[in-house]
């Protein structure tokens, strides 16, 4: 049941290295071989704060979101993750030290899984690999950088922009409460951008 799921899955991995870097047959094969399939329940964590990160994600399908929760309660969304995108604590994953983060899944998500010791393996074996997440790295570290800057610098209507920019797809697939959350604002106050960009301009 296993094999057959991670073969029905394996697929948009192989394509995903692919597309940046074509793999050999015996690459594809150690893709196969490293990286374990799993399914997350809607709710579900993935990863909870006070654990070590000891698994790299990339999203098959359904959504992820990594967080943290304030001392009253409030969670505050780093980041959304779906179809072909990853997912991990790096400072955690990389660091194998405690998360202050989580991870859950919003819908049931299917996800492949690399842990951190396959990984290291996964390099060894065919370098291509180093480069290929490198630049994965890269990528995250170049959002969050993004994303920080916004949150310093740009008015809560232009954070809801920037949000219809990179999760138009999530807009109908994600609770209001998920997305003020990650805006930083009130359900109430995203419904009044929503209400005030949805009315006719004179």
């Amino acid at each position: 049941m296993k094999k057959d799921l991670l073969q029905a899955s394996i697929e948009p991995l192989l394509e995903y290295f692919n597309g940046l870097i074509p793999l050999n047959e015996i690459e594809n094969q150690l893709v196969i071989e490293s990286f374990q399939p799993r399914l997350y329940r809607n709710r579900q964590y993935v990863l909870q704060e006070g654990d070590i990160c000891t698994k790299f994600n990339f999203v098959v399908r359904g959504c992820l979101r990594m967080y943290k929760i304030d001392d009253k309660g409030n969670a505050h969304i780093i980041q959304f993750t779906t179809e072909n995108g990853w997912l991990t604590d790096l400072g955690s994953f990389h660091g194998q030290k405690v998360s202050k983060l989580n991870i859950d899944a919003l819908e049931d998500t299917m996800v492949l899984q690399i842990s951190y010791d396959n990984l290291i393996a996964l390099y060894k074996q065919a370098p291509k690999f180093d480069r290929i997440f490198r630049v994965l790295i890269e990528n995250s570290f170049i959002l969050l950088q993004e994303r920080l800057l916004q949150n310093i610098s740009s008015t809560a209507e232009e954070r809801y922009l920037s949000f219809m920019h990179m999760y138009s797809h999530l807009s109908n697939r994600l609770p209001q409460t998920q997305i003020a959350a990650f805006l930083g604002i009130t359900p109430e106050f995203l419904s009044r951008i929503r209400n005030n960009r949805s009315k006719p301009k004179a």
